[in-house]
């Protein structure tokens, strides 16, 4: 995510605000510029302090505190391009599933920014049977158990994730080492994204090699893993302990952690960040890395090795706050040629 200012004092501002904290001026995000602007009542509604032609409105879910992304004023949308999408929310009359919505859509609206970035194709599904992309967000009751997933282009969330005591409960009863509501859903879209992209393309043969055969039985293999764990030695071969358990999960997970490391990369670039690491004297001259942008660098060698050094950064400041790592996982080589095959693939599609 790259760093927004205030258009009016200049202030730094993030994604989410819709009004600035120094100024008060109203804060919006334009979808089709990517950039968080600062706006003023014009003769057609809302519009740009620096464009004062061009008029805009609030997406409807601004009025329930969940979204601060601008609709152009000639469109008839009542729902910006990340709201759109939803096709279940929570009831709202319960005030904790409200809480736990906003929380779901601050991550989501997160997760459409990166697909904007890389210019991927979404638009919202069309029923059941048709092609697009939605989001169910549904609380377990009345005996039945809502799973977090995706099958045919809906993704599904239990607002369970969003409550940080039930998914540190979640965490440690699937002896998980990282667990969040955007992790997940990087996850469930490389499912979607491979579905409608990658499957029966020339891109599935270079798959088999590295994640191995798809067509082995899905359900079975889950079962396997629940019930025997991961292989010994899983760490040599697989970004996490749930990627081995299928080629499609492990796809899923190399493409969710890719999503982490180009974003979090964007980050420390927007903030100006450089790393030289005071081992000696001699040494602190010598090392200094200045981070780039992860969506804009074409070079996948370049974003790890840039990548390692800041994932260390970032767990030794969270170690020194008492805190667990930010980053626990090791990316060895042949995780390494599994997410440049995910940066190859994600750079295609963007720029078709």
């Amino acid at each position: 995510m790259k760093l927004f200012q205030c258009g009016n004092c200049r202030q730094s501002a993030y994604f989410e605000n819709t009004h600035c904290s120094h100024c008060r001026t109203l804060l919006g995000f334009d979808s089709e510029r990517l950039k968080l602007l600062a706006l003023q009542a014009g003769k057609d509604g809302l519009c740009s302090k620096s464009d004062p032609e061009r008029a805009y409105r609030y997406c409807d879910n601004e009025g329930m505190g969940v979204c601060n992304w601008l609709i152009p004023q000639p469109s008839s949308e009542r729902f910006c391009r990340a709201c759109s999408l939803n096709r279940v929310i929570p009831d709202l009359s319960n005030p904790a599933y409200k809480q736990r919505w906003a929380t779901i859509e601050q991550a989501k609206h997160r997760l459409v920014y990166s697909l904007l970035r890389w210019n991927l194709p979404f638009f919202p599904k069309a029923g059941l049977s048709g092609s697009g992309l939605a989001f169910d967000f549904k609380a377990s009751q009345n005996q039945e158990t809502v799973f977090t997933g995706h099958a045919s282009g809906i993704i599904t969330m239990n607002i369970a994730e969003a409550d940080d005591v039930e998914r540190a409960m979640a965490k440690k009863q699937m002896d998980e080492v990282y667990r969040t509501v955007l992790g997940h859903f990087r996850h469930e879209t490389g499912h979607y994204y491979w579905e409608v992209l990658g499957a029966g393309t020339r891109w599935q043969e270079r798959f088999r090699e590295l994640f191995g055969d798809e067509r082995e039985p899905y359900k079975q293999a889950l079962e396997s893993h629940y019930r025997n764990g991961s292989p010994a030695g899983w760490q040599d071969k697989f970004i996490s302990a749930y990627a081995s358990a299928h080629p499609w999960e492990d796809w899923a997970e190399t493409w969710a952690h890719y999503l982490h490391l180009v974003d979090t990369l964007e980050t420390a670039h927007s903030f100006g960040l450089i790393l030289g690491p005071r081992l000696n004297e001699a040494a602190a001259s010598n090392v200094a890395l200045k981070l780039e942008d992860g969506y804009s660098c074409s070079d996948f060698s370049k974003l790890l090795r840039q990548w390692v050094p800041l994932s260390l950064a970032l767990n030794s400041l969270n170690r020194s706050m008492g805190l667990p790592d930010s980053y626990p996982f090791v990316i060895s080589e042949p995780v390494a040629k599994k997410m440049e095959f995910v940066h190859e693939f994600i750079r295609y599609q963007g720029e078709r």
